[in-house]
C-alpha cells in the first residue's frame, strides 16, 4: 500500500495506451492534481462507479487530470478488444493505460489488486488519498474539495 505523501509512480510498463500515451499523460498531470483509476472490464463497482469519475472529470477539468489503469482480473480481460468498447461504452476520454502484465498495479503498491482504486495526488505529485471499493470515490471526496480549493486559491 502506498504511503501518504510518497511520489506518484512513473506510468511506465503500461503493455498498451488507449485514448494517449504514456508521455501525453505524463505531461498533463504534471503540476496537476491528479486522479489515477484502476479498473476492470470485469468489475460491476468499477462500471456503477465510472459516471462518477467522468463527473469529476468533466466538472473539475480545469484543476483535476485523470488517468484510468485498466487492470485484468481475470484472463479473460486481457481481450483488448473489449477493453476497448468498455472505453467506448463508459465514455472514458482520459488517456488509459492496458497494465496486463500488473506493471503499474506493482508501482502504484496495489498488492491486492483492488478495483476500483483510486490515487489523489496533489501538484507537486504527492499522495494525498487512497480509497477503494464501492464508497472508495465517497471517501476520497473530501480530500478532493481541500485540494481543489488550495489548487484554485494557487491559480488567483
Amino acid at each position: 500500500m502506498m504511503r501518504i505523501g510518497t511520489e506518484m509512480p512513473q506510468l511506465d510498463g503500461a503493455t498498451e495506451w488507449i485514448r494517449g500515451s504514456q508521455e501525453e499523460a505524463g505531461s498533463e498531470v504534471k503540476g496537476s492534481l491528479t486522479l489515477i483509476h484502476f479498473w476492470s472490464i470485469s468489475c460491476g463497482i468499477c462500471k456503477e462507479n465510472m459516471p462518477r469519475v467522468r463527473e469529476w472529470r468533466e466538472k473539475y477539468k480545469e484543476h483535476l487530470r485523470t488517468v484510468a489503469i485498466h487492470m485484468p482480473r481475470y484472463p479473460a480481460d486481457t481481450d483488448l478488444d473489449q477493453v476497448r468498447q468498455a472505453v467506448r461504452d463508459y465514455d472514458i476520454t482520459e488517456s488509459c493505460a492496458i497494465d496486463n502484465l500488473h506493471r503499474l498495479r506493482d508501482a502504484f503498491k496495489n498488492e491486492q489488486g483492488y478495483v476500483p482504486a483510486y490515487y489523489l495526488f496533489d501538484r507537486e505529485g504527492k499522495l494525498r488519498s487512497f480509497a477503494a471499493g464501492e464508497r472508495g470515490l465517497d471517501m476520497l471526496s473530501a480530500a478532493l474539495n481541500r485540494l481543489l480549493a488550495v489548487s484554485k486559491e494557487a491559480a488567483i
